[in-house]
């Protein structure tokens, strides 16, 4: 079973006063559809768009492994275990809040950030918080996520180009940016696709090229 769900779909949020943009593909914060709270171990999926000097203060999490893609600008990224880092375009964080932790997002810089952030539910709760950056993901390579018995995917594409999606359980697709083709949908910037019991399945990059991030989840 493929069910789309296009980007005009997601719900607005955010606070255009402070230099907040969001768009929320699953049920988040005051946005609430029973229908659609969670797909397998995937939790949200938000795309935050912050004006220079914007951001979100300091804020608490827990029991969520919580990963980062940035797509353009420069994230600013401090949490209560003391680390500080900047996170930029194609780069890939990880912060496992475990038990608990605080941490401070900022668009420290003085061009526009755009970056997609996915919440998702770990196999066991508790533990200590952890944190890591994989700077410049390749394509062909993979980031395990085995807290949520999850896997990444990074898919560039170019026109007419065509990759695997994986055989699993469940899969997550959300375009990034460009167009791609799955079966018999189209998707555009910020569509998606939740996968069922597929296999055998193709991403096909549309005009331009194409982003897309592909989560192979568990049953």
């Amino acid at each position: 079973m493929i069910s789309v769900r296009r980007s005009g779909d997601r719900f607005r949020g955010g606070d255009e006063a402070a230099g907040i943009e969001s768009r929320h593909s699953f049920s988040f914060g005051t946005f609430y559809d029973p229908d659609n709270l969670r797909f397998g171990p995937v939790l949200a999926c938000n795309e935050e768009r912050l004006e220079p000097g914007a951001g979100f203060d300091e804020h608490p999490h827990s029991h969520t492994e919580i990963v980062t893609w940035v797509v353009e600008g420069e994230l600013t990224h401090r949490d209560s275990t003391g680390r500080a880092t900047v996170v930029r375009a194609g780069d890939v964080q990880h912060l496992s809040a475990a038990g608990g932790v605080r941490h401070v997002e900022r668009n420290d810089g003085d061009v526009p950030l755009t970056f997609l952030q996915m919440w998702l539910a770990p196999l066991e709760p508790g533990g200590e918080p952890s944190y890591t950056t994989v700077p410049g993901i390749a394509d062909s390579t993979p980031y395990a996520l085995p807290e949520a018995g999850a896997m990444l995917h990074v898919r560039r594409l170019a026109e007419g180009e065509r990759t695997a999606v994986p055989d699993a359980p469940r899969v997550y697709v959300h375009v990034v940016g460009g167009n791609v083709r799955i079966g018999d949908a189209e998707l555009t910037p910020g569509g998606s696709a939740r996968i069922t019991g597929e296999v055998g399945l193709e991403l096909v990059g549309g005009a331009g090229a194409a982003e897309v991030l592909v989560w192979e989840l568990p049953d």
